[in-house]
């Protein structure tokens, strides 16, 4: 398929921490420039003002996830607030935090007739898919995002929004670097021609060169109490590692060397030893059940103009308001322990029917007011923590050869996935230059290290990947520029016995909800958790409507009778 573009991008500007004096030490971005010659700006600059972008790519054509059960059970979802009877009083809806929970829980309230006000404290949308553009107009990102087949509410709300076509849909492959062999890969490709599961027991068995046959066999033995008990089990497993799990089942050592200490670090940036077990069976069950389960896309350039914005506008539309730049303060309590108010780091205050906190765990955990923090519900969150994890881009003064149109798994002892975005994004497209994303992790030992350190120690790692073109000293390709962007806490860190402390999204305190990967959904930190947090608080707010209402009513009328 031949695609021609014509892309355009708003300014967003960067503002440094989430709650001023609270928190700045969540986040942070840093970047740095190379000298170059004036030549070379030159030639970028051609690049960039001579026309208007256009790429030429070939896509794979999108799969057909229509049909599935869980992309069914999803639509049918999102349905029931658009037939949802209209409110004969629409519920004024506060929400802290516009990530794709806060966004999620907006968009679904706006479609059940309800008038949602999102409050965002940086000038930027998206949370943790959030996105800053350089100088030159470059983007760079908090993290590698990928969408896969198997995340079927942020499929649905792409149909919903009519933006299908953003989605830039790769072959049906997991591909592996060898440590053992610098500069080669090992490949796991699903067949289109058969049906899950046996599309993915026909990829695993055909790739010979990261398992034997030995041990594959010990490791779908090891699988079958899985396979069998369902669910039930899977959640069972919660209280082991995945290191643990495997020894219980009899399953080799190599086989978490070679195959789920990359996967482990992609889907919860840590390690094995560290990951609960039932985080890699949801997502193996996920992948294995469903054809294109692990079909994966990325999004055709940054994620706040070409996902959040189509939301915002989306809320807009419907009577909701989003705001940038307001950032809450205190959660400000009636006598009987409900929220009076958000009041903001300006002075202003903001009051509603409803109050949603959509914001990380670890934010949310800051602003609880003291009399909340010892009820259960509340106490539970302590074990909830954000995992620091590291986002790392670099442009390079040539195109590198020895890469794919897709996500790469380096299998690199510091890094987790990696892609060369000049490649897998439309908008960043560039057919003389290669940008390489990558995730730095684990990174905890990292997190306060210079950004010069690490990108030393990213060199020295895509030196293994890049053998004939990358050198650490940089006698090969060149350093353009870097941005590394760091999050101190990230998704919640998902280690054994976290499951029993994750919390539904409607809280005891009355009129008071919660939104967010962490909270109680199938998909744990993902942005399908995310955006599925999104769609069960407004369930529960819709479900809770003549109770808000009359509550609404009262705290109305008790105002008026004391003025």
């Amino acid at each position: 398929m031949v695609v021609f573009g014509n892309v355009s991008a708003a300014n967003l500007p960067y503002q440094n921490g989430f709650l001023d004096a609270l928190s700045s030490e969540l986040m942070g971005h840093n970047s740095f420039r190379i000298p170059i010659s004036s030549q070379a700006l030159k030639t970028r600059t051609r690049r960039r003002t001579s026309c208007p972008l256009q790429v030429v790519c070939v896509d794979i054509p999108r799969p057909e996830l229509e049909n599935t059960v869980n992309f069914l059970e999803a639509a049918s979802l999102s349905a029931s607030f658009r037939s949802a009877p209209r409110p004969a009083k629409p519920l004024k809806v506060v929400i802290a935090g516009a990530g794709l929970a806060g966004l999620s829980t907006a968009k679904y309230l706006a479609d059940a007739g309800h008038q949602p006000l999102l409050l965002e404290a940086r000038d930027v949308l998206g949370g943790k898919i959030a996105a800053w553009k350089d100088e030159d107009g470059d983007w760079y990102e908090t993290g590698l995002h990928i969408f896969f087949g198997a995340y079927p509410n942020v499929q649905n709300l792409f149909g919903e929004l009519g933006i299908n076509d953003r989605l830039q849909w790769k072959e049906h492959s997991m591909i592996f670097a060898m440590p053992s062999k610098p500069g080669e890969f090992s490949r796991f490709d699903f067949p289109d021609v058969l049906p899950a599961p046996l599309n993915g027991i026909w990829a695993i068995l055909r790739n010979n060169e990261m398992l034997t046959w030995p041990e594959k066999i010990k490791f779908a033995i090891g699988l079958l109490p899985a396979m069998v008990g369902g669910q039930a089990y899977v959640e069972a497993q919660d209280g082991l590692s995945v290191e643990e799990w495997m020894r219980k089942q009899g399953v080799p050592d190599r086989v978490t060397d070679e195959v789920f200490i990359a996967m482990s670090k992609a889907l919860n940036f840590i390690n094995p030893d560290e990951l609960s077990m039932q985080c890699i069976l949801i997502a193996l069950n996920r992948f294995l059940q469903e054809k294109h389960g692990s079909k994966m896309a990325f999004l055709d350039g940054n994620p706040p103009e070409r996902l959040c914005m189509p939301i915002v506008e989306h809320i807009r539309s419907l009577g909701g308001e989003v705001r940038l730049n307001s950032r809450i303060r205190k959660i400000e309590l009636e006598d009987d322990g409900t929220v009076k108010s958000f009041l903001l780091t300006d002075g202003t205050t903001i009051q509603g029917d409803a109050y949603v906190f959509a914001t990380p765990v670890d934010i949310l955990k800051l602003l609880l007011p003291d009399s909340w923090k010892e009820i259960p519900y509340f106490k539970r969150l302590e074990k909830l923590v954000g995992v620091p994890v590291i986002n790392v881009h670099i442009w390079f003064d040539r195109k590198l050869k020895n890469t794919y149109d897709h996500l790469l798994f380096s299998r690199s002892n510091l890094l987790s996935v990696y892609a060369d975005m000049s490649l897998t994004c439309k908008e960043y497209y560039d057919p003389n230059r290669s940008m390489l994303e990558l995730v730095f992790a684990p990174a905890e030992e990292w997190i306060s290290r210079t950004d010069s350190d690490i990108i030393d120690a990213t060199m020295k790692e895509l030196e293994k990947l890049f053998p004939d073109e990358i050198a650490a000293d940089q006698s090969k390709a060149k350093i353009l520029k870097y941005h590394v962007v760091k999050t101190p806490r990230s998704v919640y860190k998902t280690i054994p016995d976290c499951e029993p402390c994750r919390p539904l999204q409607r809280s005891p305190i009355q009129g008071f909800y919660l939104a967010g990967d962490y909270t109680k959904q199938k998909y744990l930190a993902s942005m399908e958790g995310a955006v599925l947090s999104g769609k069960f608080c407004s369930q529960s707010i819709v479900q809770d409507y003549e109770l808000l209402a009359a509550s609404g009513r009262r705290n109305l009328s008790e105002t008026t009778v004391s003025t």
